[in-house]
């Protein structure tokens, strides 16, 4: 065997002791060369030599091995080599050193803003409301304590307007074109009716509006007649029948208190309730119908409703106690939430959130008869069932 096979520099492909791998792109050369094996194959990744001691000398040969498409574009494949230290070409000339683990970030790239926390509104204006509120506040009290037939007027025009906003939004959102000329008569009708005939004379205006609605709807073509007529007795019941309720309790000696202590619970019940659910409600009580309502609202409706019952019963309502306060208190602001919600799955199913826009920070009209009218046979009839229709 001659020098030249042993003394002879290995060949390009030979793995031989010095050298992990062949240079990246020369040819390999040798009998065992099979072309059908090497596409099968892939080369192993080129890792260039680290010096045990942190040397920093660099031959060139590594920065060649580093600079090439493998180590720029393809994360390794091996798992032995993913903990072993790399360098960029940009780094050739520095030594080898691990790529931090949590680099700092970059100072000049934005950081996405923190949402800031939402304070809870009202969702209404809060000044106006209130306002509103004491001027109406003003007018029925006025007019209750000096006539009562001003006062029975009042509620003759509310129920009128409020058949307005009631019919227009009908027929705006559904097409359903209510009878209004003979409900506004009718309504009127009712409520002096009641004033002055009591519930006998409550119940004729209403059987007579009903059949107004009727006739009146049979001048336009049949297309809809149904729908028409069903819509105009279900406003004539649900807004001047109730209300008429409201001018029964006025016919009683001391009706004017009667009347004051129905107002006075309902409006403080919508105030417990709103009071307690903005600072402490968490659980709904209806969220398919008004989600802003909550259990624990509820709970303050109740107890406002009731300490301000037991104090009208005892020291307003002749021959009253104050734990018929409590049981009037109760039914109050159970049936003025019922009423509550009544109104919101109306609105909910005519796609609109207020019924008008009379009122700045209310609505309309409606938006503040929701609570009130189906109160005011409850109200009544309590009243009566305590201490006579006197």
């Amino acid at each position: 065997m001659n020098d030249s096979s042993w003394g002879a520099p290995p060949q390009a492909g030979y793995w031989g002791p010095s050298d992990r791998g062949p240079v990246q792109g020369a040819a390999p050369a040798g009998p065992a060369y099979d072309a059908q094996y090497a596409q099968q194959t892939r080369p192993m990744p080129i890792v260039p030599d680290v010096p045990e001691h942190g040397g920093d000398q660099d031959d060139g040969q590594g920065a060649a091995r580093l600079s090439s498409p493998l180590f720029r574009d393809e994360p390794f494949r091996d798992q032995s080599y993913r903990d072993e230290p790399y360098r960029d070409e940009s780094t050739s000339a520095q030594p080898y050193a691990a790529v931090p683990q949590n680099p700092e970030p970059m100072p000049d790239v934005p950081h996405p803003a923190q949402p800031q926390p939402q304070k809870k509104t009202a969702g209404r204006d809060l000044g106006a409301a209130i306002g509103v509120g004491v001027g109406l506040g003003a007018v029925i009290v006025a007019s209750l304590f000096v006539v009562k037939a001003v006062f029975v007027g009042v509620v003759a025009v509310a129920v009128v307007v409020g058949l307005w906003e009631l019919t227009k939004r009908l027929e705006e959102r559904k097409g359903v074109k209510a009878p209004l000329v003979p409900l506004a008569i009718g309504g009127a009708a009712m409520v002096v009716a009641g004033y002055v005939r009591g519930a006998e004379g409550a119940w004729v205006a209403m059987a007579l509006t009903a059949l107004a609605v009727l006739v009146w709807r049979m001048t336009e073509p049949p297309e809809g007649y149904l729908k028409d007529v069903t819509a105009g007795l279900f406003a004539a019941f649900y807004v001047p029948f109730l209300a008429t309720f409201v001018a029964m309790m006025l016919m009683a000696d001391d009706g004017s208190r009667r009347v004051l202590t129905f107002l006075v619970l309902t409006v403080v019940s919508d105030t417990g309730a709103y009071a307690v659910g903005w600072r402490f409600g968490k659980t709904k009580l209806a969220p398919r119908i008004s989600p802003g309502k909550t259990r624990e609202g509820l709970l303050g409706a109740v107890a406002f409703a009731m300490v301000a019952g037991a104090l009208c019963m005892q020291f307003m309502i002749d021959d009253g106690t104050w734990w018929q306060g409590l049981l009037l208190g109760l039914a109050v602001a159970v049936s003025a939430t019922l009423g509550d919600l009544g109104e919101s799955m109306i609105k909910r199913d005519l796609g609109i959130k207020d019924m008008g826009t009379l009122l700045p920070g209310h609505g309309g009209i409606m938006d503040r008869l929701d609570s009130l009218l189906p109160t005011a046979p409850v109200v009544w009839l309590l009243l009566v069932i305590f201490v006579g229709s006197g």
